[in-house]
């Protein structure tokens, strides 16, 4: 199945963009280190995105030119920024006390799995997992609203979307939408609620890859995403 999936399954670049595409204009939105920064190349035309990163900036841009970054311009993942009009720089506790205080809209996050009850799993103790929580604790705590990006299953093809999550937990309840590689996916009172899904893939396909049950309220819209 993993060789067929691979073939019909969203990548990285299409899930970033279906996740761009919710964010709502004027929202002030924190992402993840690595995959979910991908988000911020997709913003839509004449929607204004504030991004907030950990270390200490509000308002940056796109990366600049390679050659033409200022390293002490950078991101939480360590890559160059630019900075937007009217960006500010500040204390990395000061960056933190806007995430502690609710004053950001939305954080997306990476995930190892996601429990159909909302709790997030995105780092492990493991020899190649992301060593520690860092700020996501904070961020999914902090945050109005988390969305989280992430294929649909892990490289050994098991589901990613489960019933209670088996690694570190980085919060309880936390999550409200899920981008995956094949659908779009709430987080609601009795699970997982199907919203979109790939048009190559049955119900019962996309069932089978995931650890938990979807439930279907609506007509299930067909995902879409630029090649």
């Amino acid at each position: 199945m993993s060789g067929a999936l691979d073939k019909i399954k969203l990548t990285n670049a299409q899930i970033a963009w279906r996740a761009a595409q919710d964010i709502e204009d004027g929202s002030y939105v924190n992402l993840g280190i690595g995959f979910p920064e991908m988000i911020a190349n997709f913003q839509p035309d004449g929607r204004e995105v504030i991004y907030h990163t950990e270390n200490g900036i509000l308002g940056f841009g796109d990366a600049p030119a390679q050659g033409e970054e200022d390293w002490d311009l950078i991101n939480a993942g360590k890559k160059a920024v630019t900075l937007n009009p009217g960006a500010s720089i500040f204390h990395h506790a000061d960056s933190f006390a806007m995430v502690r205080g609710g004053h950001l809209d939305l954080a997306v996050l990476g995930a190892y799995q996601v429990a159909e009850n909302g709790d997030l799993a995105n780092w492990s103790t493991g020899g190649k997992g992301v060593p520690a929580v860092g700020g996501a604790m904070d961020l999914v705590n902090g945050v109005k609203r988390v969305a989280v990006v992430t294929d649909h299953v892990t490289k050994n093809g098991d589901p990613k979307l489960v019933q209670s999550c088996t690694l570190p937990l980085t919060g309880l309840g936390c999550v409200s939408r899920i981008y995956t590689s094949l659908a779009v996916i709430d987080v609601a009172a009795q699970g997982f609620v199907l919203r979109e899904k790939i048009d190559a893939m049955s119900l019962d396909e996309l069932q089978s890859l995931t650890g938990a049950e979807l439930h279907v309220e609506r007509n299930v819209e067909s995902l879409k995403v630029p090649n």
